[in-house]
């Protein structure tokens, strides 16, 4: 049987901060949906037999997200744009690249604080700007105000919305619900991407033999 309690308490504190940190400090980090993940940590707080304290996550969640804004500058510093260039970059798609390059040409640094509250392009934000002529203070200090409003604001919205007596009458199925709603995107993406490799590994394959036989017949 499905015991949300135990895969909620398994989960932990720690691993909604490794994946928050995941998140931005790497590209991969694309896959998590991090705001259904705290809007639902926020109501799990609330719960009768919290996972975590509430200040915990206020604390613990903006941290995290700071720590892997500052990763992923670091890495669009070191590798510049042949970050873009990884693997990674490839399954998120150059779309998700155009949407960030589009903000900061319409908003400049304060992009690294609103680009926390879209999905995917706050992943690629922080590699962009460490390749770009940002200064390391100035995207830090975006990066701190957009992760506190971000992390601490959505997990205080779910935290409210579980003091709603209806809400806590039903607090184990909003809970398989929430869960729910992060785990299956994250399925799906998964799913999507190894398809997409399989394609792209056949293709490969197909070009290769193809390149070989007409070698062979010359």
């Amino acid at each position: 049987m499905f015991d949300v309690d135990t895969l909620v308490n398994s989960f932990g504190l720690l691993g909604i901060l490794v994946v928050i940190f995941m998140e931005t400090g790497l590209l991969i980090g694309f896959i998590f949906p991090g705001d259904t993940l705290l809007f639902t940590a926020g109501i799990m707080a609330h719960a009768e037999s919290p996972f975590a304290p509430l200040w915990a996550l206020l604390i613990g969640i903006p941290v995290a997200a700071i720590l892997g804004d500052q990763l992923g500058f670091l890495i669009g510093r070191r590798y510049g744009p042949r970050a873009l260039d990884s693997r990674a970059m490839q399954w998120i798609g150059p779309e998700a690249v155009e949407r960030t390059n589009h903000f900061f040409d319409r908003f400049g640094p304060a992009t690294v604080t609103l680009a926390r509250f879209v999905a995917v392009v706050r992943t690629v934000t922080p590699v962009v700007a460490g390749f770009s002529s940002m200064p390391h203070r100035t995207f830090t200090f975006y990066s701190v105000i957009g992760s506190v409003l971000w992390g601490a604001g959505i997990t205080s919205a779910g935290y409210l919305l579980g003091e709603v007596p209806v809400v806590q009458e039903y607090m184990h199925w909003v809970i398989v619900i929430g869960v729910s709603l992060v785990l299956f995107p994250m399925l799906i993406k998964v799913t999507t991407l190894i398809r997409r490799s399989r394609r792209a590994a056949e293709a490969e394959s197909r070009d290769t033999e193809a390149l070989s036989t007409r070698t062979a017949g010359r």
